[in-house]
């Protein structure tokens, strides 16, 4: 029988490589201006992006070093050696002290800039979690109480951060408000999000936001979140909405998306391509409940199995899990687990699908698995042990069935981070 787990893994590390800092940033960074080049960097890729911005501007450039200077704020685990700019690992996704500090001295390094200066911003996937300010009269344990009731609420990573941004000091444009007087705000971004809206990278710290108190307050009627009255309270407070367009933070403000989820995609087709499959693309922006999509993908690679055909499904977008049970996991490891139940009786089709940050669901550890992998071993594996998938899956323990498989995906930190590729092979 084939092994597909190699042609999977190199069509996972296609899409990791197309949204890599180290590739991608340099072709996009502006020129140096008379003064200073501030660099404040956020997310999972923010310390490789700030690494690479050092080399571009103090290598390519020959820029005095004295003239660069500024703070990435990254998930534990996520470091890379810097020279000018400071590097500080935060939590993720539950939001910590150390994100705290981050925040409150890009803020502050923020309002320094001058007009002969340059407010450079750089943003991944994460920094919604890393760059954590809270709005006056909310506590960090508030804050955290609230964020654990998004993630567990099962939704859309849109709606979560229309929350947060209304409970913050540095999110829905309040960075570039901090740094208005600079000569040029640029934020250059690797988009996490579906349809890549700016307001949503990161939660949007430099740009408007289209989003209001009253949405905030809605989603958390819609979800039931049961939070802290000071929370409520700073989302019926009118000083906590977020700037919006128009705004005299955004008269010099410039955003651009160097990487998204359909260029890493796309890579990920080609490989799948030139390995000689027929390709189904659903698209890069798809969401809903993992184990439902799971569900649809799953009749569609019996329908191609049935028809002969050798085919590819693939699919990005970020996949979300309400949480019913106590186990561990993300969507991605959900998604393979309601896949390997729907599928396991099949012997001729796998699949994989992980996050390209290296990290899907976990307790924000570096060594977190980034998704799962599954074929007729995994199969094999889970009759020979007896395991029950659907017991695992009512309790969202996918990371605790694929530690008995040897099924985890785990590749530590990607530094980048545009959403799940999820690869089905027929």
């Amino acid at each position: 029988m084939i092994d597909h787990r190699p042609l999977l893994r190199a069509i996972f590390d296609a899409a990791v490589a197309a949204a890599h800092p180290d590739r991608i940033l340099a072709a996009h960074l502006p020129p140096a201006p008379r003064g200073r080049i501030i660099c404040l960097a956020a997310g999972k890729g923010a310390a490789a992006m700030a690494a690479a911005a050092e080399r571009h501007y103090l290598d390519t450039l020959g820029l005095e070093p004295s003239r660069l200077a500024g703070i990435a704020t990254t998930r534990h685990g996520h470091r890379v050696p810097t020279r000018r700019v400071e590097v500080i690992e935060a939590g993720h996704p539950m939001p910590d002290a150390a994100g705290i500090r981050g925040a409150e001295t890009s803020l502050d390094l923020a309002a320094t800039a001058t007009p002969d200066d340059l407010l450079l911003v750089l943003l991944s996937g994460g920094g919604s979690a890393n760059w954590i300010a809270p709005a006056e009269g909310v506590t960090l344990a508030q804050k955290q109480q609230a964020t654990r009731a998004l993630l567990r609420s099962g939704a859309p990573i849109g709606e979560v951060n229309t929350v947060r941004k209304h409970l913050s000091r540095i999110k829905g444009g309040r960075l570039a408000r901090a740094g208005q007087h600079a000569g040029e705000i640029v934020t250059l971004a690797i988009s996490d999000v579906p349809r890549d809206e700016p307001s949503a990278i990161a939660s949007g710290p430099t740009v408007p936001d289209p989003t209001t108190l009253a949405d905030a307050r809605a989603l958390v009627a819609r979800y039931d979140l049961q939070l802290d009255p000071a929370v409520a309270a700073a989302l019926n407070d009118q000083r906590n909405e977020s700037c919006k367009d128009g705004d005299a933070a955004f008269a010099r403000a410039r955003f651009e998306i160097i990487a998204r989820p359909r260029q890493s995609l796309d890579a990920a087709i080609q490989v799948a391509r030139d390995a000689g499959y027929e390709v189904a693309d659903l698209g890069a922006d798809l969401e809903g409940e993992a184990r439902d999509v799971a569900a649809t993908h799953a009749r569609l690679a019996r329908e191609a199995r049935a028809a002969g055909r050798k085919l590819a499904i693939l699919s990005g977008g970020e996949l979300t899990v309400t949480v019913r049970g106590q186990g561990r996991g993300g969507p991605n490891q959900e998604y393979g687990l309601a896949l390997a139940q729907q599928l396991s009786d099949l012997s001729d089709i796998a699949a994989l699908a992980a996050d390209t940050d290296g990290a899907d669901g976990g307790a924000g550890n570096a060594d977190d698995p980034a998704g799962a992998i599954i074929d007729a071993r995994t199969f094999a594996t889970i009759a020979e042990r007896k395991l029950d998938p659907a017991a695992y899956l009512a309790d969202n323990d996918a990371t605790g069935l694929f530690e008995q498989t040897g099924d985890l995906v785990v590749t530590g930190p990607t530094l980048t981070n545009v959403n799940d590729i999820r690869v089905i092979l027929v």
